[in-house]
Protein backbone atom coordinates (compact mmCIF):
# COMPACT_ATOMS: atom_id res chain seq x y z
CA UNK A 1 0.00 0.00 0.00
CA UNK A 2 1.37 3.41 -0.98
CA UNK A 3 1.51 6.05 1.73
CA UNK A 4 0.09 9.51 1.20
CA UNK A 5 2.68 12.26 0.94
CA UNK A 6 1.80 13.57 4.41
CA UNK A 7 2.39 10.08 5.85
CA UNK A 8 5.72 9.79 4.02
CA UNK A 9 6.79 13.16 5.40
CA UNK A 10 5.94 12.04 8.95
CA UNK A 11 8.35 9.11 8.82
CA UNK A 12 11.45 9.47 10.96
CA UNK A 13 14.97 9.13 9.54
CA UNK A 14 17.88 7.30 11.12
CA UNK A 15 21.32 8.99 11.05
CA UNK A 16 22.17 6.73 8.07
CA UNK A 17 19.18 7.71 5.92
CA UNK A 18 21.19 9.76 3.42
CA UNK A 19 23.69 6.91 3.08
CA UNK A 20 20.89 4.43 2.32
CA UNK A 21 19.57 6.70 -0.43
CA UNK A 22 23.04 7.22 -1.89
CA UNK A 23 23.56 3.43 -1.99
CA UNK A 24 20.34 2.93 -3.92
CA UNK A 25 18.30 1.61 -1.03
CA UNK A 26 14.62 0.98 -1.73
CA UNK A 27 13.01 2.89 1.13
CA UNK A 28 9.83 1.70 2.86
CA UNK A 29 7.94 2.63 6.05
CA UNK A 30 8.88 0.45 9.03
CA UNK A 31 8.00 1.12 12.69
CA UNK A 32 7.58 4.81 11.93
CA UNK A 33 10.89 5.11 10.08
CA UNK A 34 11.87 5.36 6.42
CA UNK A 35 14.10 2.27 6.11
CA UNK A 36 15.81 0.35 3.28
CA UNK A 37 14.07 -2.94 2.48
CA UNK A 38 16.81 -3.81 -0.02
CA UNK A 39 19.63 -2.39 -2.13
CA UNK A 40 20.30 -2.93 -5.86
CA UNK A 41 21.83 -6.38 -5.24
CA UNK A 42 18.43 -7.62 -4.03
CA UNK A 43 17.22 -9.57 -1.00
CA UNK A 44 18.49 -12.98 -2.15
CA UNK A 45 22.08 -11.83 -2.74
CA UNK A 46 22.08 -9.77 0.45
CA UNK A 47 20.92 -12.78 2.46
CA UNK A 48 23.48 -15.18 0.98
CA UNK A 49 26.28 -12.62 1.27
CA UNK A 50 25.60 -12.28 5.02
CA UNK A 51 25.75 -16.05 5.44
CA UNK A 52 29.02 -16.27 3.47
CA UNK A 53 30.83 -13.02 4.30
CA UNK A 54 29.64 -9.93 6.21
CA UNK A 55 26.54 -7.75 6.03
CA UNK A 56 26.04 -4.28 7.46
CA UNK A 57 22.59 -3.43 8.85
CA UNK A 58 21.16 -0.14 10.10
CA UNK A 59 19.17 -0.88 13.26
CA UNK A 60 19.20 2.68 14.57
CA UNK A 61 15.40 2.62 14.78
CA UNK A 62 15.74 0.38 17.84
CA UNK A 63 15.51 2.02 21.25
CA UNK A 64 18.63 2.43 23.39
CA UNK A 65 18.21 3.11 27.10
CA UNK A 66 20.48 3.46 30.12
CA UNK A 67 19.28 2.32 33.54
CA UNK A 68 21.42 4.07 36.16
CA UNK A 69 21.02 3.02 39.82
CA UNK A 70 20.43 5.92 42.19
CA UNK A 71 22.40 4.00 44.83
CA UNK A 72 25.43 3.78 42.55
CA UNK A 73 25.32 -0.04 42.75
CA UNK A 74 24.50 -1.78 39.47
CA UNK A 75 23.05 -4.75 41.38
CA UNK A 76 20.31 -2.44 42.66
CA UNK A 77 19.37 -1.55 39.07
CA UNK A 78 19.42 -5.26 38.22
CA UNK A 79 17.12 -6.13 41.14
CA UNK A 80 14.78 -3.32 40.16
CA UNK A 81 14.59 -4.53 36.56
CA UNK A 82 13.82 -8.05 37.79
CA UNK A 83 10.45 -6.67 38.95
CA UNK A 84 9.53 -6.31 35.25
CA UNK A 85 11.20 -9.31 33.57
CA UNK A 86 11.39 -13.06 34.37
CA UNK A 87 15.14 -13.21 33.74
CA UNK A 88 18.01 -13.28 36.25
CA UNK A 89 19.47 -9.81 35.72
CA UNK A 90 21.60 -9.81 38.89
CA UNK A 91 23.63 -12.70 37.47
CA UNK A 92 24.68 -10.74 34.36
CA UNK A 93 28.37 -10.12 34.95
CA UNK A 94 29.96 -6.80 33.96
CA UNK A 95 30.76 -6.93 30.26
CA UNK A 96 27.98 -9.41 29.48
CA UNK A 97 24.39 -9.16 28.21
CA UNK A 98 21.24 -11.29 28.28
CA UNK A 99 18.02 -11.66 26.30
CA UNK A 100 14.88 -10.77 28.30
CA UNK A 101 11.17 -9.97 28.01
CA UNK A 102 8.95 -7.38 29.64
CA UNK A 103 5.81 -9.27 30.73
CA UNK A 104 2.31 -8.10 31.61
CA UNK A 105 0.00 -9.17 34.44
CA UNK A 106 -1.35 -12.02 32.31
CA UNK A 107 2.13 -13.34 31.51
CA UNK A 108 2.08 -11.99 27.94
CA UNK A 109 5.11 -10.35 26.39
CA UNK A 110 5.07 -6.55 26.17
CA UNK A 111 8.42 -6.52 24.35
CA UNK A 112 11.65 -8.46 24.13
CA UNK A 113 14.96 -6.76 24.75
CA UNK A 114 18.68 -7.10 25.37
CA UNK A 115 20.12 -6.14 28.77
CA UNK A 116 23.86 -5.49 29.20
CA UNK A 117 25.81 -4.82 32.39
CA UNK A 118 28.23 -1.94 31.75
CA UNK A 119 29.64 -2.07 35.27
CA UNK A 120 28.01 1.03 36.73
CA UNK A 121 24.68 0.87 34.85
CA UNK A 122 22.54 -1.33 32.62
CA UNK A 123 22.26 -0.75 28.88
CA UNK A 124 19.00 -1.83 27.21
CA UNK A 125 18.13 -2.26 23.54
CA UNK A 126 14.40 -2.51 22.84
CA UNK A 127 12.23 -2.83 19.73
CA UNK A 128 11.50 0.25 17.63
CA UNK A 129 7.71 -0.02 17.74
CA UNK A 130 7.71 -0.47 21.52
CA UNK A 131 10.45 1.90 22.65
CA UNK A 132 8.21 4.77 23.81
CA UNK A 133 5.92 2.39 25.70
CA UNK A 134 8.94 0.58 27.18
CA UNK A 135 10.44 3.82 28.45
CA UNK A 136 7.10 4.81 30.00
CA UNK A 137 6.85 1.33 31.57
CA UNK A 138 10.32 1.67 33.11
CA UNK A 139 9.60 5.17 34.39
CA UNK A 140 6.28 4.10 35.92
CA UNK A 141 7.82 1.22 37.86
CA UNK A 142 11.52 1.89 38.44
CA UNK A 143 11.91 5.65 38.87
CA UNK A 144 12.34 5.35 42.64
CA UNK A 145 15.41 3.17 42.15
CA UNK A 146 16.87 4.21 38.80
CA UNK A 147 17.45 7.13 36.50
CA UNK A 148 16.03 6.07 33.12
CA UNK A 149 17.77 7.73 30.19
CA UNK A 150 16.71 7.36 26.56
CA UNK A 151 19.90 7.56 24.49
CA UNK A 152 18.41 9.48 21.57
CA UNK A 153 21.68 10.79 20.14
CA UNK A 154 22.97 7.39 19.12
CA UNK A 155 22.82 5.14 16.08
CA UNK A 156 23.02 1.34 16.07
CA UNK A 157 24.57 -0.73 13.31
CA UNK A 158 25.03 -4.48 13.06
CA UNK A 159 27.90 -6.25 11.32
CA UNK A 160 26.92 -9.88 10.79
CA UNK A 161 28.45 -12.92 9.13
CA UNK A 162 31.48 -15.24 9.26
CA UNK A 163 33.88 -12.48 8.23
CA UNK A 164 32.51 -9.91 10.70
CA UNK A 165 35.30 -10.50 13.23
CA UNK A 166 38.07 -10.10 10.66
CA UNK A 167 36.49 -6.90 9.36
CA UNK A 168 35.91 -5.33 12.78
CA UNK A 169 39.32 -6.42 14.13
CA UNK A 170 40.97 -3.87 11.82
CA UNK A 171 39.22 -1.08 13.71
CA UNK A 172 38.56 -2.54 17.17
CA UNK A 173 41.40 -4.30 18.97
CA UNK A 174 38.99 -5.89 21.47
CA UNK A 175 36.79 -7.59 18.84
CA UNK A 176 38.64 -10.93 18.38
CA UNK A 177 38.67 -11.68 22.11
CA UNK A 178 34.94 -11.04 22.57
CA UNK A 179 32.63 -14.04 22.96
CA UNK A 180 28.94 -14.36 22.14
CA UNK A 181 26.95 -11.96 24.37
CA UNK A 182 29.97 -10.01 25.55
CA UNK A 183 29.12 -6.29 25.62
CA UNK A 184 30.65 -3.02 26.72
CA UNK A 185 32.31 0.26 25.76
CA UNK A 186 35.03 -0.13 23.13
CA UNK A 187 36.80 2.09 20.63
CA UNK A 188 36.00 1.41 16.96
CA UNK A 189 37.93 3.28 14.27
CA UNK A 190 38.91 5.83 16.90
CA UNK A 191 35.27 6.38 17.97
CA UNK A 192 33.84 5.71 21.43
CA UNK A 193 31.22 2.97 20.93
CA UNK A 194 29.22 0.34 22.78
CA UNK A 195 29.89 -3.05 21.18
CA UNK A 196 28.15 -6.37 21.75
CA UNK A 197 28.94 -9.69 20.11
CA UNK A 198 25.39 -10.56 19.17
CA UNK A 199 22.83 -10.05 16.44
CA UNK A 200 19.61 -11.12 14.78
CA UNK A 201 20.80 -13.38 11.97
CA UNK A 202 22.07 -16.57 13.62
CA UNK A 203 25.55 -15.66 12.41
CA UNK A 204 28.52 -14.50 14.42
CA UNK A 205 28.62 -10.74 14.49
CA UNK A 206 28.51 -7.49 16.38
CA UNK A 207 26.09 -4.69 17.18
CA UNK A 208 27.75 -1.28 17.49
CA UNK A 209 26.15 1.72 19.19
CA UNK A 210 27.82 4.94 18.07
CA UNK A 211 27.10 8.66 18.38
CA UNK A 212 24.64 9.67 15.66
CA UNK A 213 27.04 12.30 14.32
CA UNK A 214 29.70 9.61 13.71
CA UNK A 215 27.41 6.89 12.33
CA UNK A 216 27.79 7.59 8.63
CA UNK A 217 31.58 7.83 8.87
CA UNK A 218 31.75 4.50 10.70
CA UNK A 219 29.36 2.79 8.29
CA UNK A 220 31.33 4.03 5.26
CA UNK A 221 34.57 2.87 6.85
CA UNK A 222 33.20 -0.65 7.29
CA UNK A 223 31.66 -0.67 3.79
CA UNK A 224 35.03 0.10 2.24
CA UNK A 225 35.95 -3.51 2.97
CA UNK A 226 35.02 -5.62 -0.10
CA UNK A 227 33.71 -8.36 2.22
CA UNK A 228 30.99 -6.05 3.56
CA UNK A 229 27.68 -5.40 1.78
CA UNK A 230 24.79 -3.16 2.95
CA UNK A 231 21.78 -5.26 3.93
CA UNK A 232 18.12 -4.18 4.07
CA UNK A 233 15.07 -5.21 6.05
CA UNK A 234 14.10 -7.94 3.59
CA UNK A 235 17.21 -10.03 4.15
CA UNK A 236 17.21 -9.19 7.85
CA UNK A 237 13.80 -10.86 8.07
CA UNK A 238 14.73 -13.97 6.07
CA UNK A 239 17.97 -14.37 8.04
CA UNK A 240 16.23 -14.17 11.43
CA UNK A 241 13.51 -16.57 10.23
CA UNK A 242 16.09 -19.17 9.22
CA UNK A 243 17.67 -18.64 12.65
CA UNK A 244 14.31 -19.35 14.34
CA UNK A 245 14.31 -15.94 16.05
CA UNK A 246 11.05 -14.27 17.07
CA UNK A 247 9.79 -11.01 15.60
CA UNK A 248 7.84 -8.99 18.16
CA UNK A 249 4.24 -8.36 17.15
CA UNK A 250 4.25 -11.47 14.97
CA UNK A 251 5.74 -14.51 16.75
CA UNK A 252 5.41 -13.04 20.26
CA UNK A 253 2.97 -10.49 21.63
CA UNK A 254 0.93 -9.49 24.68
CA UNK A 255 -1.14 -12.69 24.41
CA UNK A 256 1.87 -15.03 24.39
CA UNK A 257 3.83 -16.26 27.41
CA UNK A 258 7.53 -17.14 27.20
CA UNK A 259 6.68 -20.84 27.62
CA UNK A 260 4.14 -20.80 24.79
CA UNK A 261 6.77 -19.05 22.66
CA UNK A 262 9.33 -21.83 23.35
CA UNK A 263 11.53 -19.32 25.17
CA UNK A 264 11.88 -21.34 28.40
CA UNK A 265 15.67 -21.27 27.94
CA UNK A 266 15.61 -17.51 28.55
CA UNK A 267 14.13 -17.80 32.06
CA UNK A 268 16.84 -18.82 34.49
CA UNK A 269 16.20 -21.38 37.23
CA UNK A 270 16.71 -18.75 39.95
CA UNK A 271 13.55 -16.93 38.78
CA UNK A 272 11.29 -19.97 38.47
CA UNK A 273 12.12 -22.61 41.09
CA UNK A 274 12.21 -21.90 44.82
CA UNK A 275 14.52 -19.39 46.39
CA UNK A 276 13.96 -15.78 47.36
CA UNK A 277 14.16 -14.46 43.78
CA UNK A 278 11.73 -16.85 42.11
CA UNK A 279 8.66 -15.09 40.72
CA UNK A 280 8.00 -11.47 41.58
CA UNK A 281 7.59 -10.35 37.95
CA UNK A 282 4.34 -9.48 36.14
CA UNK A 283 2.34 -12.58 35.20
CA UNK A 284 4.55 -14.85 37.31
CA UNK A 285 1.68 -17.09 38.44
CA UNK A 286 0.65 -17.94 34.88
CA UNK A 287 4.18 -18.22 33.51
CA UNK A 288 5.36 -20.45 36.38
CA UNK A 289 2.22 -22.59 36.01
CA UNK A 290 3.19 -23.09 32.36
CA UNK A 291 6.63 -24.23 33.49
CA UNK A 292 5.13 -26.65 36.02
CA UNK A 293 2.21 -28.02 34.03
CA UNK A 294 2.87 -27.06 30.41
CA UNK A 295 1.05 -24.62 28.15
CA UNK A 296 -1.84 -25.53 25.86
CA UNK A 297 -0.07 -24.24 22.75
CA UNK A 298 3.48 -23.87 21.51
CA UNK A 299 5.57 -22.06 18.90
CA UNK A 300 6.95 -24.51 16.35
CA UNK A 301 9.13 -24.54 13.26
CA UNK A 302 7.65 -25.76 9.98
CA UNK A 303 9.18 -27.15 6.80
CA UNK A 304 6.97 -27.44 3.72
CA UNK A 305 7.05 -30.55 1.55
CA UNK A 306 6.74 -28.49 -1.62
CA UNK A 307 8.32 -25.27 -2.89
CA UNK A 308 5.48 -22.84 -2.16
CA UNK A 309 6.22 -20.45 0.73
CA UNK A 310 3.78 -20.59 3.64
CA UNK A 311 3.26 -16.98 4.71
CA UNK A 312 2.22 -15.30 7.93
CA UNK A 313 -1.48 -15.77 8.64
CA UNK A 314 -1.81 -19.15 6.93
CA UNK A 315 -4.10 -21.45 8.92
CA UNK A 316 -2.81 -24.83 10.08
CA UNK A 317 -4.87 -28.02 10.05
CA UNK A 318 -4.42 -31.56 11.35
CA UNK A 319 -6.16 -33.05 8.31
CA UNK A 320 -5.63 -32.61 4.57
CA UNK A 321 -9.30 -32.12 3.75
CA UNK A 322 -11.50 -31.78 6.82
CA UNK A 323 -11.65 -30.21 10.25
CA UNK A 324 -11.25 -26.77 11.79
CA UNK A 325 -7.91 -24.98 11.95
CA UNK A 326 -5.76 -25.87 14.96
CA UNK A 327 -3.18 -23.11 14.60
CA UNK A 328 -1.70 -20.33 12.51
CA UNK A 329 1.60 -19.35 10.90
CA UNK A 330 3.15 -16.23 12.45
CA UNK A 331 6.24 -15.91 10.19
CA UNK A 332 6.96 -17.59 6.90
CA UNK A 333 8.81 -17.28 3.64
CA UNK A 334 11.50 -18.77 1.47
CA UNK A 335 14.79 -19.67 3.15
CA UNK A 336 17.55 -18.78 0.67
CA UNK A 337 20.22 -20.71 2.58
CA UNK A 338 18.07 -23.83 2.45
CA UNK A 339 16.58 -23.15 -0.98
CA UNK A 340 13.27 -24.15 0.58
CA UNK A 341 10.29 -22.62 2.44
CA UNK A 342 10.42 -22.25 6.22
CA UNK A 343 7.86 -20.96 8.71
CA UNK A 344 6.97 -20.65 12.38
CA UNK A 345 3.60 -20.73 14.03
CA UNK A 346 1.50 -21.89 16.97
CA UNK A 347 -0.36 -25.18 17.40
CA UNK A 348 -1.72 -27.12 20.37
CA UNK A 349 1.14 -28.61 22.37
CA UNK A 350 -0.20 -32.08 21.58
CA UNK A 351 0.54 -31.38 17.89
CA UNK A 352 3.98 -29.81 18.41
CA UNK A 353 6.26 -32.87 18.41
CA UNK A 354 9.05 -32.89 15.82
CA UNK A 355 7.99 -34.73 12.68
CA UNK A 356 4.25 -34.15 13.20
CA UNK A 357 2.55 -33.78 9.82
CA UNK A 358 0.21 -30.81 9.46
CA UNK A 359 -1.40 -28.93 6.59
CA UNK A 360 -1.17 -25.22 5.82
CA UNK A 361 -3.86 -23.46 3.82
CA UNK A 362 -2.24 -21.62 0.91
CA UNK A 363 -4.47 -20.06 -1.78
CA UNK A 364 -7.38 -22.31 -0.84
CA UNK A 365 -5.31 -25.52 -0.85
CA UNK A 366 -3.98 -27.46 2.10
CA UNK A 367 -0.26 -28.08 1.63
CA UNK A 368 1.65 -30.66 3.67
CA UNK A 369 4.10 -29.28 6.25
CA UNK A 370 6.08 -30.93 9.01
CA UNK A 371 7.03 -29.72 12.48
CA UNK A 372 10.79 -29.14 12.30
CA UNK A 373 13.59 -28.25 14.69
CA UNK A 374 14.80 -24.66 14.95
CA UNK A 375 17.04 -22.99 14.08
CA UNK A 376 16.58 -24.10 10.49
CA UNK A 377 20.18 -23.06 9.77
CA UNK A 378 22.84 -23.86 12.37
CA UNK A 379 23.97 -20.76 14.22
CA UNK A 380 27.63 -19.78 14.21
CA UNK A 381 27.90 -17.79 17.44
CA UNK A 382 31.42 -17.61 18.90
CA UNK A 383 31.07 -19.14 22.36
Amino acid sequence: MMLARDDQDSLRHTPLHALHVSLGGKMVPFAGYDMPVQYPAGVLKEHLHTRASAGLFDVSHMGQLALRPKSGKVDDAARALERLVPQDIVAIAPGRQRYAQFTNVDGGILDDLMVANFGDHLFLVVNAACKDADEAHLRAHLSDDCVIEQLEGRALIALQGPKAEAVLAKFCAAAPAMKFMDAGPHEVAGLACFVSRSGYTGEDGFEISVAAADAERLAKTLLENPDVMPIGLGARDSLRLEAGLCLYGHDIDTETTPVEAALEWSVQKSRRTGGARAGGFPGADRILAHFDHGASRRRIGLRAEGRAPVREGALLFADAAAGEPIGKVTSGGFGPSLNAPVAMGYVPTASSALGTKLFAEVRGQRLAVQVAAMPFVKNTYKR
